[in-house]
């Protein structure tokens, strides 16, 4: 018994430190078409049964929360949704019916689920949360070595590219990238960016703004930082780095206003003292404006990325298309006319794709190259809104959309109640949760899948950490 009760611990470490893996090859009965596989869900597999089995026992018990009743309203209404969209069964597009789409977006709803439930479970206490951190930082360490070799690959002609390519193949969906975009260990380089700006820049982040270290190696989290940010700008994702740059921003201003004014008055100061101090914040002036001058020297490479500034367009549609967000645009557009026909209850989860093509908007048709693609016959795509927001509208109606911000609400409640206690590791907490909710916000625009871990994983970690700070709040 005692070996069976260490289980949950191994099975979670190795949830999180697999969690970067999102296309995992080697997954029965899944077709081609589904990108979305992440590793983690195979520990997970062993893990539900473990702590079911130890809560029957007795050995643990596994807490209870109030936003399993917030999500839960959700869950039910998606089930109460699907069915309406059961009854009416649009015509099947391309082979996909409504019924197999519907089964097909309920899984990855619970796949998601698991994801959350496993955090909340997992995630009860001040030992627990360090252990999932420094589980999350060594999962962050391959993804940077990854990234590195990658970079290697593409930049310099120490390794070949097709080598590199088949190591990538032996567990991943895609190959390298054709245009030398670090990806990582997930599928494409907008989802490693993703994971960087929903999992891993909220606890490095919150580390640096709280000087909170989970270990003896002081200088783990800042280098750690450093690397993510250079990956990141290798991504060369747009919605990352943005996603990345406005959250830090809003974050610094919610929390982090006393240290800008303590290093505003210690930077000003230094001008009135010694030689030695005026030339060190010269040279502080000097390394920052070389950083963001060669960032932005570094991402104006990619025309992909240049096109966000140097445009000549007459108005917002023709601006988007200029900026390849047309077919996004496009796709969000035409979900959204499901929803002015069913604004309540929606289509039913996973239905929206069987309104999207015939609601494409005018400009769409003759200036996006991948929607002439996608129009033709010899095609097979089913297409999808490219916006949870957007999809959860169409699908779920009004009524889904806001059982899910409850949700979402619930989450940020018990995030903030942390900085009612007078403690730094919940003081971290409270910082890295609330920047991890801000992002998985944005970041929802730019994806529509719900078993991406992402948007579930540190929500899950700071509502079980809620519960027990609720109990020694109010004993």
């Amino acid at each position: 018994m005692p070996f069976i009760e260490k289980l949950p611990r191994l099975f979670w470490g190795l949830a999180l430190l697999t969690l970067p893996v999102t296309s995992f090859r080697w997954f029965p009965g899944l077709g081609e078409s589904t990108l979305v596989r992440p590793l983690a869900l195979y520990p997970l597999a062993f893990l539900f049964p473990v702590l079911l089995f130890l809560a029957w026992r007795k050995k643990i018990q596994l807490i209870w929360v109030g936003a399993f009743v917030a999500l839960g309203a959700f869950v039910l209404f998606v089930i109460f949704s699907a069915s309406v969209g059961s009854i009416i069964d649009p015509i099947p597009l391309r082979g996909q019916t409504y019924n197999g789409r519907a089964i097909r977006a309920l899984v990855t709803l619970f796949i998601g689920l698991a994801f959350f439930i496993s955090a909340v479970w997992m995630n009860r206490n001040e030992a627990d949360f360090r252990f999932t951190v420094k589980w999350l930082f060594a999962g962050l360490g391959l993804t940077i070595a990854w990234s590195g070799l990658q970079a290697v690959t593409f930049y310099t002609g120490l390794l070949e590219k097709e080598m590199v390519t088949h190591w990538q193949l032996a567990f991943s969906m895609r190959e390298l990238v054709r245009t030398n975009r670090i990806s990582g260990l997930a599928y494409e380089p907008a989802w490693l960016a993703g994971q960087l700006a929903t999992v891993y820049m909220p606890f490095l982040f919150a580390a640096m703004l709280t000087k909170f270290r989970l270990t003896r190696i002081s200088w783990l989290e800042p280098a750690l930082l450093a690397l993510s940010a250079l990956v990141l700008l290798a991504t060369y994702s747009r919605g990352g780095l943005l996603i990345t740059i406005a959250v830090a921003g809003l974050c610094i201003l919610l929390f982090g206003r006393e240290h800008l004014r303590s290093m505003w008055m210690w930077f000003v100061n230094g001008f009135r003292g010694r030689i030695f101090d005026i030339i060190l914040r010269v040279g502080m002036i000097a390394v920052v404006v070389g950083a963001l001058v060669g960032a932005f020297l570094f991402l104006n490479q990619k025309n992909y990325f240049r096109r966000l500034w140097e445009f000549n367009v007459g108005s917002v549609s023709e601006y988007i298309v200029n900026i390849n967000a047309g077919a996004r645009g496009a796709y969000s557009n035409g979900a959204l006319a499901a929803f002015e026909e069913y604004p309540l209850t929606g289509v039913g989860l996973g239905g929206s794709g069987f309104y999207i093509y015939q609601n494409l908007p005018d400009w769409s048709l003759t200036t996006v190259p991948e929607i002439a693609r996608q129009l033709s016959p010899e095609s097979r795509l089913y297409p999808n809104p490219k916006n949870l927001h957007v999809r959860l509208l169409a699908e779920t109606g009004l009524i889904g959309f806001i059982l899910f911000l409850a949700f979402q609400f619930h989450v940020l409640g018990d995030t903030l109640s942390f900085l009612k206690r007078n403690e730094r590791w919940l003081r971290f907490a409270a910082v890295s949760g609330v920047f991890a909710w801000l992002a998985i916000a944005l970041y929802n625009f730019t994806q529509d899948s719900l078993t991406t871990p992402n948007i579930w994983l540190v929500s899950g970690i700071m509502v079980g950490l809620s519960a027990i700070s609720s109990h020694k709040e109010h004993p």
